[in-house]
């Protein structure tokens, strides 16, 4: 009996594990983009946050910081969302 609970367990974690996977794991689809580069416009869209920059000249010399103060905001907002969701 307890090897067959162990095997219960021990398959759902890697059902679990598998479904985080495939998450993460995107198609390739053109559909997929994390950023799109519009120079015409002078604007750079990061699809992933929903963000939106009309300065792609600056971010292409090197000044990124409010760019990736706005992935950290994403990522730290994102792990808040888990932690509420495993309490």
């Amino acid at each position: 009996l307890r090897s067959r609970l162990y095997e219960i367990e021990r398959s759902r974690q890697a059902e679990e594990r598998d479904q985080a996977r495939r998450a993460q794991v995107k198609s390739g689809d053109r559909s997929d983009k994390i950023r799109t580069y519009n120079y015409p416009e002078n604007r750079l869209t990061d699809h992933r946050i929903n963000w939106k920059s009309n300065s792609l000249d600056r971010l292409l010399q090197g000044d990124i910081g409010e760019l990736i103060g706005a992935l950290v905001q994403e990522r730290r907002a994102q792990r808040l969302g888990e932690m509420g969701e495993n309490n």
